[in-house]
């Protein structure tokens, strides 16, 4: 086993760039080998309980933050998400490799912890791209899509500083980005992507 294998993997990039559809192919690809860290947090609808999320109240969202129980934590849309210590623990317990997937603000709070994943970041190959993503979606508003870029755009900011992230993958091929995301999550050493300018 490969020692980077052992240490999580903490995935992020932009709404719209293809994060579910890679780790889909890859727990299908390896059901037995990685475990997704679901977080606490409120359901939306059509998330299910233990496979989506683990549902919490208000209340016991606050108390986990208390304790210090979380390692990272946001609000989006009213609803508060978060990835437990627990959690984590759980998944390596079990021989698997942990893969966390978070946006921005996230990965900041993370790299305050002990936890020392690598960082992988999905980027679109252009802003023009993603924004046509988001809206092909048909799931989003003008306005939600909008959002969604907005905060697209400070995860790419965010993602643009030094040593943020450890490998890039631009999903400009689905089947190119799955091949090198593979060898990622199975902890091989490989060359990623350069950031794309990614100016609008």
């Amino acid at each position: 086993m490969r020692p980077d294998f052992l240490r999580p993997l903490v995935l992020s990039g932009p709404s719209g760039v293809g994060k579910s559809t890679l780790l889909q192919r890859l727990f299908a690809e390896f059901p037995d080998k990685f475990g997704f860290s679901t977080p606490p947090g409120r359901p939306a609808p059509g998330e299910v309980d233990g496979q989506h999320y683990h549902f919490v109240t208000h209340d016991q969202f606050k108390n986990l933050l208390k304790e210090n129980a979380l390692l990272e934590h946001c609000e989006f849309s009213t609803n508060f998400y978060g990835t437990s210590f627990q959690t984590v623990r759980h998944v390596q317990e079990q021989g698997r490799r942990c893969i966390l997937d978070i946006e921005a603000q996230g990965v900041r709070q993370v790299k305050n912890t002990n936890l020392d994943p690598i960082y992988c970041f999905i980027s679109p190959p252009s802003l023009a791209e993603l924004r046509a993503r988001l809206q092909g979606r048909g799931t989003e508003t003008e306005a939600s899509a909008q959002k969604r870029l907005s905060i697209a755009l400070k995860e790419i900011e965010y993602a643009k500083e030094p040593g943020v992230h450890d490998i890039v993958i631009i999903n400009d091929n689905l089947d190119r980005a799955y091949d090198v995301f593979k060898k990622v999550a199975l902890g091989e050493k490989v060359d990623g992507d350069q950031l794309p300018p990614l100016d609008d």
